[in-house]
């Protein structure tokens, strides 16, 4: 897992959105990792301690793949629009995500079953969608191994919550989730022994767990080397 590189604050740091895109379009591409669907393959982090996390769930758990829209809109100041999942679900329940779910036997692929979840949890029409590729697999500690896909969002849509899954869609600064000055480290217990994981508490959202590991692999695969 890599540590913040750049020395800026959350004040002076900007994204160029023209920049940001061209950016992700150089570096991402639509290859599905084999381990989205192979069980004896696991993701990898790059921080010993959640990989163990993960081999111990991957044991434990049937293969539950899934997939993911990261929405960046496209704004003069571009901003990544976030769900706040509602409190009765099975997983996640309560947390801030991606809108994004289980991919079907329907879906023709990850990013299909990432665009469906999209309309069917905030009503986001794929026509203001401009996928560009996808993130690196992610896996939780609810068994989920979760495909990425970034994609750029024109602005000028109009969302229709789903309110049996989703209370809230809002839009965060893409300067503030791309400063490492803003990418804390925090830990926890799990199972005997002490995990790390990312959090970036913006404002009265509290962005943790697997929505910020994705968000800080969205940033080490724009901005590092």
């Amino acid at each position: 897992m890599n540590r913040p590189v750049l020395p800026t604050s959350a004040a002076e740091l900007r994204v160029d959105t023209s920049e940001f895109f061209e950016r992700a379009q150089q570096r991402l591409r639509f290859e599905v990792p084999a381990a989205l669907t192979d069980p004896t393959l696991l993701p990898t982090s790059g921080d010993a301690d959640t990989d163990q996390m993960w081999e111990m769930i991957a044991a434990e758990f049937p293969l539950r793949p899934a997939a993911v829209l990261v929405p960046v809109v496209a704004r003069a100041e571009p901003t990544v629009l976030l769900t706040l999942r509602a409190p009765h679900l099975n997983s996640h329940a309560g947390q801030i995500a991606f809108p994004g779910g289980k991919i079907d036997a329907s879906d023709a692929s990850p990013l299909a079953a990432a665009l469906r979840e999209a309309e069917e949890e905030i009503g986001l029409d794929r026509g203001f969608v401009e996928p560009i590729g996808y993130l690196n697999l992610y896996a939780t500690s609810f068994g989920f191994r979760i495909l990425p896909a970034l994609a750029r969002v024109a602005p000028g849509f109009e969302l229709a919550l789903n309110s049996s899954e989703v209370d809230d869609a809002f839009e965060v600064p893409l300067s503030f989730l791309m400063n490492p000055a803003n990418h804390q480290l925090h830990s926890k217990e799990f199972r005997g022994a002490m995990r790390s994981y990312y959090a970036m508490p913006f404002a009265e959202r509290y962005i943790w767990g697997a929505t910020a590991g994705i968000l800080r692999g969205l940033y080490e695969r724009i901005y590092l080397p």
